[in-house]
């Protein structure tokens, strides 16, 4: 990268030129998007991915890809990481680090609600390949002690938690997972690297979906992985080049072109969503708000002790969610009725709590009593976005 030293910039500084060069043949300052899927080789170079090393040259683009490695570079940097795998996107991440480092008779524990896709390869493909599956709720250490055996290879954390925004102690979690020589993993989409590095607290893998905060646009789809090359090597011959989770070098220069302003952007989501989170608080129509940066937050005190911006993530529950709902789907004109997250613009949706909690989360008893305590019947995730405050809780205003 053309920065002589990382160590002594600012986010702001490494957002927009970590990893990225002039072009050498043009001089172009922004960079290069390089979409050509072959490269032509002056020496003969082993056509398995099993022999693929760190000086292996550009042959193939689901190899490697200079675009893809601009981005894998800005990335790294800013998870303060040896190195950065980037997939089509962040279900592909995810299962590249469960399948690649997790094996028949391993154990795994997991974050009891996360997110739902994640939620669901862990319980249905995982166990179907011989892999034991734990989900606990990890925002209690005493859980993720308890549940951690002889076999316990990997820990998996999502903080905050998708949907119910739970914060699980890093640090405390590294330590716990260390204890079995398990590999602590932690999918910080919510937070991004804005708000929480998770390898400086102890992690030794985090996961991102490109798609959210990073990118940023809701316009290109995109997975990472980051921590060191030792971890990463089997994940780039393996689950990169034999699984073909490839991200498409058009959607690499997107998402790094969108980086350029994640410092940014992520002060503004804080900003709009501590006035959106007060707001509903407040309203007469809302039952319950789960905001990190509220004091309201059961768990305020770590997410302010691990995370250095609060995001734009709230949920909220309402009486008659689904007829709320439906308000939201014909009278919302700034916030649009939608999935996905950490766009520019505004995004809610019902989550609703039958379909996550028989077909995702397969909670019983106590757990499933505590999820209801917290969602009743269904949970509003709101992403709140980058537009005018007022222009959001006038809308909001409408339909609650």
């Amino acid at each position: 990268m053309s920065l002589k030293s990382v160590t002594d910039k600012g986010l702001q500084t490494l957002a927009i030129h970590a990893g990225e060069n002039p072009d050498p043949a043009t001089g172009a300052s922004a960079p290069s998007l390089v979409m050509s899927s072959t490269f032509v080789v002056d020496e003969e170079i082993s056509f398995s991915a099993n022999n693929l090393t760190a000086e292996t040259p550009f042959v193939y683009t689901r190899w490697d890809n200079p675009t893809t490695q601009q981005l894998e570079q800005k990335l790294a940097v800013l998870e303060q990481a040896e190195a950065c795998i980037a997939f089509a996107s962040g279900m592909a991440a995810s299962a590249a680090v469960m399948l690649a480092h997790l094996s028949q008779g391993d154990h795994l524990v997991i974050s009891n609600t996360n997110y739902p896709g994640t939620a669901e390869f862990a319980r249905d493909t995982l166990t179907r390949l011989g892999i034991e599956v734990t989900p606990v709720d990890t925002s209690e250490l005493a859980n993720i002690s308890a549940a951690m055996r002889d076999n316990t290879r990997m820990v998996w954390l999502e903080t905050p938690s998708n949907p119910l925004l739970r914060i699980s102690d890093i640090k405390g979690a590294a330590e716990i997972a260390h204890t079995q020589q398990a590999l602590l993993v932690v999918d910080s989409t919510f937070a991004s690297p804005i708000a929480t590095r998770p390898l400086t607290l102890g992690a030794e893998l985090v996961v991102h979906s490109l798609t959210k905060y990073i990118g940023g646009h809701g316009d290109a789809m995109g997975g990472s992985v980051c921590g060191n090359q030792a971890l990463l090597g089997p994940l780039r011959g393996e689950a990169l080049v034999h699984y073909g989770g490839v991200i498409s070098p058009f959607n690499a220069w997107l998402i790094m072109r969108g980086m350029a302003t994640l410092p940014l952007r992520m002060r503004c989501h804080e900003q709009n969503a501590v006035a959106v989170a007060s707001f509903l608080e407040t309203h007469e129509g809302v039952e319950k708000v789960l905001y990190p940066g509220l004091e309201s937050h059961p768990q305020y005190a770590l997410a302010k002790s691990q995370m250095d911006n609060f995001s734009g993530m709230i949920s909220f529950r309402t009486a008659n969610a689904k007829a709320v709902a439906e308000r939201m789907m014909k009278k919302l004109e700034v916030i649009h009725y939608a999935v996905s997250l950490g766009h520019h613009r505004s995004l809610v949706y019902l989550m609703q709590t039958e379909d996550l909690v028989g077909s995702s989360y397969r909670l019983e008893d106590a757990e499933l009593e505590k999820y209801r305590a917290a969602a009743g019947e269904g949970i509003f995730r709101l992403s709140v976005g980058l537009e005018d405050t007022d222009d959001l809780i006038r809308d909001l205003e409408t339909v609650l």
